[in-house]
C-alpha cells in the first residue's frame, strides 16, 4: 500500500501515530520506534504494510521511502508540508476521504519538480475549491456588501473570498489576473510576487 504522511504526532517512548493519505482513505496508524525501524518524516510518500493487532490501531511497518528528487531541497519540503499540514487539517474529520485528494497530491509533488513551489501550491488550492464547488469570483465585498465589478483591484481572503482592499486591510491583487487564476485554476499569467501574495491567502487554511 502506498501513501502520503501528512502529520505525525509524538506519543511515549518516541513512538508517534502516523495519518497517513491513501487512494481511498486518511489512515491513522501507530509507529513504534527502534533502531530497526526507518525514520518516518512528514511529507514523504511511502510504501508500507498495516499489521492489525485487533485493538487501538493497526501498526504502521515494512515501510519504504518513496523519494522525490526535490526533496533535497530545504525550500521545496519547507513549501511541501505547509501544503500538507494545511490538507490534514482540511481532511482530518472527514469519514471517508475520496480518490481526488490523493490524486491532487500526487500532481502537485510531480510539480514540485519542475516548477516554483508556491506556484504548484496556489494551483492545487484552486484546484481543491473548485472540486468542492468553492471556488467563484464573488462580485460583492465580503466585509461591505459592495459592488466589486469595475473594480481595477481586488483582495482575497481566506479560501478566496473576494474583498475591497480597504475593507480587508490586504494587498491588492490586480482583478483580472484574480479572475483569470479562477476561470483556469493555474498561475502561469501571474507574475512571483502575485503568486507569493495569493500563496500566502492560501497559508490561512482552506
Amino acid at each position: 500500500m502506498q501513501g502520503y504522511i501528512l502529520k505525525i504526532q509524538k506519543v511515549r517512548e518516541e513512538d508517534s501515530i502516523v495519518f497517513l493519505l491513501t487512494e481511498r482513505e486518511l489512515l491513522k496508524c501507530y509507529r513504534f520506534y527502534g533502531a530497526r525501524h526507518s525514520i518516518v518524516t512528514q511529507g514523504f510518500k511511502i510504501d508500507f504494510e498495516l499489521f492489525e493487532r485487533g485493538v487501538f490501531l493497526p501498526v504502521l511497518q515494512n515501510i519504504s521511502h518513496l523519494g522525490f528528487s526535490w526533496l533535497a531541497s530545504r525550500e521545496r519540503l519547507f513549501v511541501w508540508q505547509q501544503f500538507l499540514r494545511l490538507l490534514f487539517e482540511h481532511i482530518k474529520d472527514s469519514e471517508a476521504v475520496g480518490e481526488f485528494y490523493f490524486s491532487l497530491v500526487e500532481k502537485t509533488a510531480a510539480k514540485f519538480a519542475r516548477q516554483n513551489p508556491k506556484r504548484a501550491v496556489v494551483e492545487a488550492f484552486l484546484e481543491l475549491l473548485h472540486f468542492e464547488g468553492r471556488l467563484e469570483f464573488c462580485e460583492r465585498c465580503f466585509f461591505c456588501d459592495g459592488v466589486l465589478s469595475g473594480e481595477k483591484s481586488v483582495a482575497l481572503l481566506r479560501a478566496f473570498l473576494t474583498a475591497h482592499s480597504s475593507c480587508a486591510g490586504k494587498f491588492a491583487l490586480d482583478v483580472k489576473d484574480v479572475r483569470q487564476m479562477f476561470k483556469t485554476c493555474e498561475v502561469l499569467h501571474a507574475s512571483d510576487s502575485f503568486v507569493s501574495e495569493v500563496f500566502d491567502v492560501v497559508m490561512e487554511g482552506f
